[in-house]
């Protein structure tokens, strides 16, 4: 039912699945618990692409052939989620391992596959359908949950889909904002982060386009209740994009690698992957032909970047690293799980198991209660950008002294007190950068505490910190 041979194992490669993944997503925050997690704790607004990023790598983990990495990813899938509990703002509560609301993202998914077939003409028979609803029932089941949860059979299925459409699903803000604020706003990847015009161009054509196709493909029944507008021939584009979309599935094999292709999207550009290296050295020669025309032409030369006072690093004003580094969720605000998903976001990196994660989280926990206590000046809970402006000179507490110890204890995985090329590539993705190491081609524990401090509390832009945190 898992990994090669399987009939989802088919599909992971197909560039379609993008389509109906987003069309997926869309259907899960709808549901009312599952669009108050993502909008109270998700990072998908301000990070996107980290987070696309880590949802392939645990679908690659979870629908692989490796029963001890499957298991131990629903482990980890299951301590995040335990995390992802409120209320919202109706009052209501959420918890992000209500079964119910588990077994509704495993049908979107399940749905959304057998959709994506049938808009590109080439319908599921029943045998394979029947397949592939049996491997998402036991993709299920080896989350933890009883698999009961989903109907037994495809043909009790659809009248299960068909109610939860009917009865359950709300236009939620998370919805509205996956598709009428992501695509249009959405960030550029980190590796094209030098191609703003290009980027802006691409996004301005590509960004409406799909939110049509994308709401013309949601259950007309939802489409009425939830009032979103029907568009005179976007049916037909619709059509017409998953056609054309499906034809790259006839491209040469290892064309098309959809983890490849998330990974080359969240490359930072110091990176020192050889693909990082080959677009900034295009960026380089796009810089160069953008100087010549500016010299040939009269237009107004472009302000240079503002630099440290020492004449260093450039740093960022503290509105802007609020903004970038702090709020995780993009809300405008600093709240727990800003912090939390900073957390979750470096367990995720160091592949961490129990006692490790909670002791990160722990460290992040502290440093939250330290945080609010000093900054949080009306009492309302929560940072504001002009709280943390007004009041914080400097960040650099014990509680974040403790976070950057305990980060360090985590990545050094041998204990041996230094970390490695191996560790430091593990939680940063890069090799060391030349003024990291010690004499001994090590980073040492006080070197790591010091630089994490430095980036935290002096907001400098050129450390290996900030496509840990700061990049979409």
């Amino acid at each position: 039912m898992f990994g090669p041979g399987s009939q989802f194992h088919g599909f992971f490669n197909d560039p379609r699945w993008a389509l109906a993944m987003i069309r997926a997503t869309v259907l899960e925050a709808a549901h009312p618990q599952i669009g108050a997690a993502l909008i109270h704790n998700s990072t998908f607004v301000a990070h996107p692409w980290r987070r696309l990023r880590n949802t392939f790598v645990s679908m690659r983990r979870m629908f692989g052939g490796d029963e001890q990495v499957r298991q131990r990813e629903a482990l980890r899938l299951n301590r995040l989620h335990a995390r992802l509990r409120g209320t919202d703002t109706d009052g209501r509560p959420y918890d992000a391992m209500d079964p119910g609301a588990r077994a509704w993202v495993v049908a979107t998914m399940f749905e959304s596959a057998v959709t994506m077939c049938r808009l590109s003409g080439q319908p599921l028979e029943p045998e394979a359908m029947e397949r592939l609803y049996v491997e998402f029932r036991a993709f299920l089941a080896a989350m933890g949950d009883d698999a009961g949860h989903l109907p037994g059979s495809p043909e009790e299925f659809w009248p299960y889909y068909d109610r939860m459409v009917a009865e359950e699903l709300e236009s939620t803000e998370a919805m509205r904002i996956i598709l009428y604020k992501l695509f249009d706003h959405l960030p550029a990847p980190p590796v094209l982060d030098g191609f703003p015009a290009l980027w802006a161009t691409g996004r301005a054509v590509a960004g409406p386009v799909i939110g049509a196709i994308t709401v013309a493909s949601l259950p007309e029944p939802f489409r009425r209740r939830a009032g979103l507008p029907e568009i005179a021939g976007v049916q037909t584009l619709m059509q017409g994009v998953y056609l054309a979309v499906g034809l790259t599935r006839f491209l040469p094999d290892g064309w098309i690698k959809s983890d490849s292709i998330a990974e080359l999207l969240s490359l930072s550009p110091d990176s020192d992957d050889p693909r990082a290296r080959t677009i900034t050295a295009l960026r380089e020669q796009m810089n160069r032909a953008g100087a010549l025309i500016r010299l040939i032409t009269p237009l107004p030369p472009e302000p240079e970047p503002a630099a440290a006072a020492d004449g260093g690093e450039v740093r960022r004003s503290a509105r802007e690293f609020f903004a970038d580094v702090l709020d995780q969720t993009g809300d405008g605000y600093l709240t727990w799980p800003d912090l939390a998903a900073m957390a979750r976001e470096m367990s995720s990196r160091l592949d961490l198991d129990e006692p490790e994660e909670t002791r990160l989280y722990d460290a992040y926990a502290g440093w939250w209660r330290e945080l609010q206590a000093a900054l949080d000046a009306d009492g309302d809970g929560r940072v504001s950008a002009a709280e943390y402006a007004a009041a914080v000179p400097s960040m650099a507490g014990p509680a974040l002294i403790r976070v950057a110890e305990v980060l360090f204890e985590v990545t050094d995985k041998d204990g041996n007190q230094h970390i490695d090329a191996d560790e430091y590539r593990a939680l940063f993705r890069t090799a060391f950068h030349r003024d990291t190491p010690d004499a001994d081609g090590t980073y040492s524990r006080s070197a790591f505490v010091s630089d994490f401090l430095t980036f935290m509390s002096g907001r400098r832009r050129t450390t290996p910190y900030d496509p840990l945190l700061a990049q979409a």
